[in-house]
């Protein structure tokens, strides 16, 4: 009549044990879903970035050209700079020249 006994404290100790497994699990998945959601956002984040480089990328091109252009119009506004300085110091020569002829 001891048998009885021990019995039911097994099937309480395994429905303790098989309930704590239960919640175990149910945590792991839980914790699971939240890393795979996790990831889909960090998927979604990936995709985001990749099209603000793409965005930027054509920006940088453009302003790479704008700026080759400014390059070559500088160089021109300085030709034309130097240009206007040897006009102005012949001027100056000419004049010089004419108030030595009208003298």
């Amino acid at each position: 009549m001891a048998s009885p006994e021990p019995q039911p404290r097994f099937g309480q100790s395994v429905k303790g044990l098989l309930s704590e497994k239960v919640s175990a699990c149910s945590g792991d998945v839980i914790a699971l879903t939240r890393q795979v959601l996790k990831g889909s956002r960090s998927q979604e984040l990936l995709g985001q970035a990749a099209r603000n480089m793409v965005m930027q990328e054509d920006t940088i091109l453009h302003s790479e050209d704008s700026l080759r252009k400014m390059a070559i119009i500088t160089t021109h506004l300085q030709y034309q700079q130097e240009a206007i300085q040897k006009n102005v110091e012949h001027s100056k020569n000419l004049q010089d020249q004419l108030k030595h002829l009208l003298k």
